[in-house]
Formats: C-alpha cells, structure tokens, sequence
C-alpha cells in the first residue's frame, strides 16, 4: 500500500473523523469565547485577553471548564491528526502549504488546551512578543517579521474572500440551512478582518523595529477600539467571531472529510 492510499485510509478512519468533527467543535466553542471576550472589551471588561489564550483561561477557572480543556486537547489533536491525512493525499502545493498550516494551528491549539487543563498559563500577546523580538534579532529580522505580517494580512484576505464569495459552503457535504451561510459569511468576514488588524501590527513592528507593537489579536481589537467608531468595529468583530463559532457548530455536523472531500 502506497503512502498516500494509507493517508486516504486514515481521513477515512471512523475514530479520526469523529474526532476531526470534535475539533470544529471546540473550535467553535474557543471562537465564542473570544467574541465575547472581544464583546467585553467594548463594555469596559479589559481583565482577560481577547484572544485564545483569554478563552482557555476562561475555561480554566472552574472544574467543568477543566473538563472541556481535555476534550478539546482531543479534539484539535485528531483534527491535527486528519490534516496530516490530508497533507499526504493532497494533489497541488496550495492545498499542501494549506494542510501544514492548518496541522500547525490546531496542534498549538492542543497543545494550549493541554496547558491551561494542568493548570498552567500562557498568554498570547506577551509570547507573539517575545517571538517577534526573537526575530528582529536575527539577520534582515524587520525584513522577516514585516513578511510574516504581509503573510498574517494575506489569510485575513481570504477569510475575507473565503466569506464574501461563500466559498466555506464547499467544506459542508451539503447545504445546511441559510442560517448556517449567513452565520459563516458573517463570521469568515469578521475574523478575516480582525486577521488582518494583526497583520497591521507585524508590519508597523518592523517598520518601527518596535517588537511592543505586534500584540497579537487582542492587541489589534484594543488597538482598533482607539480608532474613530473603534467601539462599533470591535463589537462587529465580536459579534462575527460568534457567528463564526456557530458556523463551526454546524460544520461539525456537516464537514466533507476524507474521501468524500477529495471527490
């Protein structure tokens, strides 16, 4: 058996595609949390950051949330797990380049889940810091945080793109409802924006040579919210992360996996 009949065999497996199913799942739970964290710096809320890290230290402060900690270090493990699957099978190098980039995010975001469920901490505006000073220090460093920011500003644009044209309809094995199109596009939109507030960041660090200034995703809304009508922006956004968990919800029950999504 060639590898990647072996790697077809895996996304087709009943276990990884539950568990890939899981993992939009808690996506969509992490993407609600950060809409309301984002909805609460609006409001005047800024004690947690709005961002992922925010959302999974918000889960950690109570015994059931610790509980939703472990399910979700599952579900974006076998969610990483199914990207390999697809990474193997893939035929052009987009849909490659896009498969590792997604095994990378849900792996960190396993990983993440995995430290606040033991009880540690970790917060993404102080780590996207220390990377980008890390960065700078190196040889043409502004150059490469200024191209990690053109390239954060690109997949913003195609969350943009992605939710405008409702391309994320062909990663459902059927059309589920207009609520469900309505939600995504709403939500695809909103976190292609906020994505490419981030980009901003990175871009303006380098050109700078500020590494303070790229703050992640929770430095962008507060820095949005500085901007004239920032309040109504930053409770859009919120509003869109939210619709983009519900999306999540519904592709957790309709996602095209495996071999189905190759067809």
């Amino acid at each position: 058996m060639g590898v990647r009949s072996a790697a077809r065999e895996a996304g087709d497996n009943g276990v990884v595609r539950v568990g890939a199913r899981l993992g939009y799942a808690v996506n969509g739970l992490v993407h609600l949390l950060i809409g309301w964290l984002g909805v609460q710096l609006v409001l005047g809320g800024r004690g947690e950051t709005a961002d992922q890290s925010g959302a999974l230290d918000v889960l950690a402060q109570n015994p059931l949330g610790r509980i939703l900690l472990f399910v979700m270090v599952a579900g974006f493990a076998l969610l990483a797990l199914f990207q390999v699957s697809e990474l193997v099978s893939a035929e052009g190098v987009g849909d490659r380049l896009k498969a590792v980039g997604k095994f990378l995010v849900y792996l960190a975001l396993a990983w993440s889940a995995l430290t606040f469920a033991l009880g540690g901490h970790s917060r993404s505006t102080s780590q996207t810091r220390d990377v980008t000073a890390a960065l700078m220090s190196a040889p043409l460093g502004q150059v490469l945080v200024g191209v990690v920011g053109a390239g954060i500003v690109a997949v913003g644009g195609y969350h943009l793109w992605k939710g405008w044209t409702k391309k994320f309809l062909d990663d459902l094995e059927r059309h589920p409802g207009g609520w469900v199109e309505v939600a995504g596009r709403i939500g695809y939109v909103a976190k292609g924006i906020a994505l490419a507030a981030v980009g901003v960041l990175f871009v303006v660090a380098a050109w700078r040579h500020r590494p303070s200034a790229s703050s992640g995703l929770d430095g962008a809304l507060r820095a949005l919210l500085d901007l004239p009508l920032g309040s109504a922006l930053v409770l859009a956004i919120g509003l869109g992360f939210a619709c983009y968990a519900v999306y999540s919800f519904a592709r957790a029950r309709f996602a095209r996996l495996g071999s189905s999504r190759r067809r």
